[in-house]
């Protein structure tokens, strides 16, 4: 059927739209040009494509505010984007709505190494930051396992975390600061350079809010100095419950690994054969331990683990002998997602949180939900916090395989929170999540964070259709702001 012409009046809209928008960022800034516009249709959940009504790159605090200002005055929907890596569709554009991307707010702006922090713009990528920092000893710890490609913005909006978070915390532990523009074009700063600031936590507010409370223009993250020394054991096991029982006995002697991750043999195989990073192939489960610190604090530690291992079955144990061998180690659990591309075609990344004792209960039930459905699962995950990343395979050319894959993925997710856990652990709720988001909360607790929102967004433009499952107007609500100007054509669709 031949979709109906846009009227006339909204296609001059639109253009007076964008031409204000390469008034107050430049002509080159504004990408609207439908070859163009293919780059930035999908985030990392590149299931879901939907081409924007335009982008705009900014280069500035001042050309962000500008943009938010121009688009609030005439209505425009806005969907914030960093590198694009998310795996939750947080950065999904809108057909009818404006992508604003901080790629060009692109530099480290200073290195405080007497208060251990660094200030810089969000579109630096992740693991940039370690590298300003090495020469003088220092990093920053939260290590997604795309590091080399996403941006401190985006980690922020996502409360991003990594292999090292067990004992070094996700993005909201080793953030400072932030400044923001909102939605109005002001810009506001949470936080500084304290460890601590007084008042409501509305930097905690800010971090893994996804885009819905503003954009993110400057962070200040602290910095760590490297440990004396790391050192990895890579320990095989027969079984995915024996090495469930290994991450239970090692967390309740009191030991916090700097990272404790887990593979199933599906993962392993995969993995293997893709980077060659020396991984046993006959055992059915794998941990990596890592424990740094002073060196005899270190091999007191390895010794310990060593024995719990032991105690609960290892059929393969090896301990890093030397720097390279331990990068090694990690190389073989940072590959693992692209490495499942040996065995399916595409793949579905979940994001669940549980509690550790029902680990070994809960992998058994997602091997039941694999074989129910007919989809193979790998797991690659956090295990020494719970979090956990089945990889769904699939083909996406073959009708209904996705959809298939979808249903099997909330399975999952509705067994994570049956079990005491959660929806997401570090990826977010975007559109992937949105809908299973009442299986966790009921409608008084969505009401209450959607009142949040509209007390930052009140005419809900900022990524609009992202986590809340049903989307509801601020007056329903009942009325905590005041409304600061009108929107022009109102017989008109808003953007």
């Amino acid at each position: 059927m031949k979709m109906p012409e846009p009227d006339s009046r909204i296609i001059a809209t639109r253009r007076a739209l964008v031409a204000a928008l390469r008034a107050v960022a430049g002509a080159d800034a504004v990408i609207d040009d439908a070859t163009s516009l293919r780059a930035f249709e999908c985030d990392g959940l590149s299931a879901y494509r939907q081409l924007p009504l335009a982008v705009v790159l900014p280069r500035s605090t001042a050309e962000v505010s500008a943009v938010l200002k121009v688009c609030a005055e005439r209505g425009a929907k806005i969907v914030p984007r960093g590198a694009g890596t998310g795996l939750s569709g947080g950065a999904l554009p809108l057909a009818d709505g404006i992508t604003v991307g901080v790629s060009r707010l692109n530099r480290i702006l200073e290195i405080d190494y007497a208060n251990r922090c660094v200030v810089t713009q969000p579109g630096v990528a992740n693991l940039a930051l370690s590298h300003a920092v090495a020469a003088s000893g220092f990093y920053y710890a939260p290590d997604p396992s795309s590091q080399v490609a996403c941006s401190i913005g985006g980690n922020v909006a996502e409360n991003s975390g990594g292999v090292h978070c067990l004992k070094y915390g996700l993005t909201t532990n080793n953030l400072l600061g932030v400044e923001m523009v909102l939605i109005g074009g002001e810009v506001v700063r949470f936080g500084g350079k304290a460890f601590e600031a007084p008042g409501y936590d509305l930097l905690g507010l800010i971090t893994g809010s996804e885009g819905l409370l503003g954009i993110i223009t400057e962070v200040t993250v602290r910095i760590v100095p490297k440990p004396e020394t790391a050192r990895a054991l890579l320990i095989g096991f027969p079984s995915s419950v024996a090495a469930g029982l290994c991450v239970a006995r090692i967390i309740g002697g009191g030991i916090i690994p700097a990272g404790l991750e887990m593979m199933d043999r599906p993962a392993i195989h995969a993995t293997e054969a893709f980077c060659h990073a020396g991984y046993p192939m006959d055992v059915e489960a794998l941990l990596i331990c890592e424990l740094d610190g002073p060196p005899a604090e270190v091999d007191h530690l390895v010794g310990v683990v060593k024995d719990i291992a032991e105690g609960c079955g290892a059929s393969s144990l090896r301990i890093s002998t030397s720097e390279a061998e331990r990068l090694r180690f990690w190389l073989g659990r940072k590959s693992a997602f692209p490495a499942t591309a040996r065995i399916a075609p595409d793949y579905y990344v979940m994001d669940g949180t549980i509690p550790r004792g029902r680990l070994p209960e809960v992998l058994r039930r997602i091997g039941e939900l694999s074989r129910s459905f007919g989809l193979q699962v790998a797991n690659v995950f956090h295990a020494g916090d719970g979090n956990l990343h089945p990889l769904i395979m699939y083909d996406a050319n073959k009708p209904g395989e996705l959809a298939q894959t979808e249903a099997l993925g909330a399975e999952i997710l509705k067994l994570c929170v049956e079990v005491g856990g959660v929806l997401t652990g570090e990826h977010g709720v975007g559109v992937e999540k949105r809908d299973l988001m009442s299986t966790m909360f009921d409608q008084t607790d969505l009401d209450q964070q959607m009142r949040v929102k509209c007390a930052f967004d009140p005419d809900g433009l900022l990524n609009p259709g992202k986590v809340f499952p049903t989307l509801r107007r601020c007056a329903e609500l009942g009325q905590m702001h005041v409304h600061r100007g009108q929107v022009p054509f109102p017989d008109l669709p808003r953007f």
